[in-house]
């Protein structure tokens, strides 16, 4: 029995290693509460942070004075299902442009999709709005309209769209629904995109076969973009999205049907299709992601954040130097909170936001 007992002290190490390991040199301090799901955040410098509230409102947060104001003329959206006012981005030229970049859901023909735009802001108020991109990603439904805004170092902006709640979407090159847009940061095309010569594609798609990406993040570092997506029952997925690749859904999953412990599609893997680099089964329902700097945490260099809705916990993901996911650790577990959005300050502070309005800061 000498053997059973080394095995279940080996195995409790190795769970005690897993649930606090990188955990105990931080603290944790919840800064503000809002009456709503702060859906998308962003630094306009160290101490003024922009909060995209789902149901529409904007809201400027002053960590130096814990000031909360409103802002003005904010979009006009479409509150439907999983749809409302969804990320924001400052321009990496912020200082010199002043833009501010949105994603939200709008009504075309009775019709809800995913659009992005830019505007300015002068005080309090936005101004200057200019539309972007109205996806054509329309459907009868209220589902996985995405969606997350990231900038590369080439001046190109990408930003993601869900599938739309129709699975088919996703393979048609026609519609932008289940894709990876790619575009330059005053909208138009780039001249490289994957699809331009192809008269039967859209020329801002950059990647496609996505179900429902709701984190999306360009790692500097690494030269590489990252997505996360929510799979069906089972199989979310973190993604490496190059140009022109197809990363399967519907025809590949790691999941399976919500309605019965069916396989979706034609199995997990198939030529021409792309494997993710984690997955997650069961499903932790992620949304939002980063990698961080290393400029506080400096053991958490390089570390994907994301949060899970589901499972209530920030997931945290290293990589080896090939890029295959080595190491997960899950955060914040007790606050028993779906996480929604994660986000970085200038200074390397983490900031996340829950579905319960509450934003907290991880800090030494």
């Amino acid at each position: 029995m000498k053997w059973f007992f080394r095995l279940l002290i080996i195995t409790l190490l190795l769970l005690t290693s897993f649930s606090y390991a990188d955990t105990k040199n931080y603290k944790l301090q919840n800064i503000l509460s809002i009456n709503g799901i702060p859906w998308g955040m962003a630094f306009l410098d160290e101490n003024r942070l922009l909060i995209n509230q789902k149901d529409g409102k904007i809201y400027l947060y002053s960590i130096l004075t814990d000031k909360l104001q409103t802002i003005k003329n904010p979009p006009n959206i479409k509150l439907q299902g999983q749809g409302g006012l969804l990320d924001v981005q400052i321009s990496p030229n912020y200082k010199i442009d002043k833009w501010i970049y949105f994603t939200y859901v709008k009504d075309v023909d009775f019709s809800a999709v995913t659009v992005l735009s830019r505007a300015k802001l002068i005080n309090t108020t936005l101004t200057s709005w200019q539309e972007l991109l109205v996806t054509k990603s329309a459907s009868s439904t209220g589902a996985h309209f995405g969606s997350r805004i990231t900038f590369d170092e080439e001046g190109h902006l990408y930003f993601s769209v869900g599938d739309r709640g129709v699975r088919k979407k996703a393979q048609d090159l026609s519609n932008h629904a289940g894709s990876i847009i790619r575009l330059n940061l005053d909208g138009s095309i780039p001249k490289d995109n994957p699809f331009i010569k192809n008269k039967n594609a859209l020329n801002e798609t950059y990647s496609y076969g996505h179900r429902n990406p709701q984190g999306l993040f360009y790692d500097k570092d690494r030269k590489i973009l990252l997505s996360i997506e929510h799979g069906p029952r089972g199989g979310d997925e973190i993604n490496i999205i190059e140009s022109s690749k197809n990363y399967g859904w519907p025809v590949i999953s790691y999941g399976k049907e919500y309605w019965a412990p069916l396989s979706i599609g034609e199995g997990t893997h198939k030529e021409g299709m792309e494997q993710p680099i984690k997955v997650y089964t069961p499903s932790i329902a992620p949304s939002s992601l980063i990698v961080y700097s290393g400029k506080i945490f400096k053991e958490w260099k390089g570390d994907i954040f994301s949060g899970a809705l589901k499972l209530r916990h920030i997931n945290k993901i290293s990589l080896d130097k090939n890029n295959k996911a080595i190491k997960e650790i899950r955060l914040f577990e007790n606050l028993n909170e779906r996480v929604r959005n994660i986000v970085e300050s200038p200074q390397g502070y983490i900031y996340f936001a829950t579905d319960s309005g509450k934003i907290y800061k991880v800090y030494k």
